[in-house]
């Protein structure tokens, strides 16, 4: 029999990946857990636990939905930075945030199968009895998913520490203001994408051009120097980025980056405190002021 400690990161990992949100998955989790403590007779305690997370993430995604829908510019998940998460994420493909945005396109039905088999690896028939569909239903709902994602699944580099080499020098870039060494450092066709939900000053669109992207940033970050902001290096869903934090040491936002082919392929920046929150006290610099 496994124990709720045990159990909680596996909870956590399922939620987390199915919904995308810090809060939203760690209600989940908190309800699975208490559902096993107040039922008797449990065959199988992961099994058990498994199957009500996913049930319960479906359920909150299907509420999202309309929510979802309307959201204010481009929608991120809440990050999970690594010193603030040790031991609640592992570094792969299934946590980052390119993937996490992707499967916004799926049904729950399709996120969770998709989940459960792409990043826990489980077997059709357990996937069968957690979603209540039929083995080749279950089959036809992966095929399904795995189309609706495309060639779009990210494919990141492999090496870790080559990874978070490049990502070192774009910190550097960034900090310095250097646009010829960040144009270096971004593909061509690097995208940058910024998420304030309409609380925070942020591009109101995604930003396409490895160029285009380089001047916006340098000119982000100029500015924050004269602000005082600092950036510190840190791991963002398993993957290389950085935080940003005011002169009180305020958090100001969460920077993700995709490696692919020795370049920068995509930097998500996270303003929206409505995301930030589980990370420690924030800065106001990048809020939109109150409508009087």
């Amino acid at each position: 029999m496994s124990t709720v400690e045990e159990l909680r990161p596996l909870s956590f990992a399922v939620a987390y990946r199915m919904l995308g949100s810090v809060a939203e998955a760690e209600d989940v989790v908190q309800e699975a857990l208490l559902r096993l403590h107040s039922t008797d007779a449990v065959a199988n305690d992961e099994a058990f636990v498994t199957t009500v997370t996913t049930r319960l993430a479906i359920d909150v995604l299907r509420s999202a939905r309309v929510r979802r829908e309307t959201y204010v510019g481009d929608w991120l998940p809440e990050p999970l930075v690594e010193d603030a998460m040790v031991g609640r994420v592992e570094d792969e493909e299934t946590i980052s945030l390119a993937f996490l945005v992707l499967l916004e396109r799926l049904t729950p039905e399709e996120r969770a199968v998709l989940v459960l088999r792409d990043a826990f690896d489980y077997r059709f028939a357990d996937i069968a009895g957690i979603v209540g569909k039929s083995e080749a239903n279950c089959r036809q709902i992966l095929s399904r998913a795995r189309r609706r994602i495309g060639d779009e699944r990210p494919r990141f580099d492999p090496d870790p520490a080559q990874r978070s080499a490049l990502a070192a020098r774009f910190l550097d870039a960034a900090r310095d203001g250097d646009l010829d060494g960040l144009v270096a450092l971004l593909a061509p066709d690097a995208v940058l994408v910024g998420d304030g939900g309409g609380k925070a000053r942020s591009i109101p669109k995604p930003m396409a051009g490895g160029a285009q992207v380089a001047r916006a940033l340098a000119a982000f970050y100029r500015a924050g120097v004269d602000m005082g902001i600092t950036l510190e290096p840190v791991l963002v869903n398993g993957q290389p980025g950085f935080r940003s934090r005011g002169p009180d040491g305020r958090l100001v936002n969460v920077v993700g980056l995709d490696v692919e082919d020795g370049r920068i392929r995509r930097v998500h920046s996270i303003l929206n405190p409505d995301k930030l929150h589980h990370l420690g006290p924030l800065s106001d610099l990048a809020l939109r002021p109150s409508l009087k």
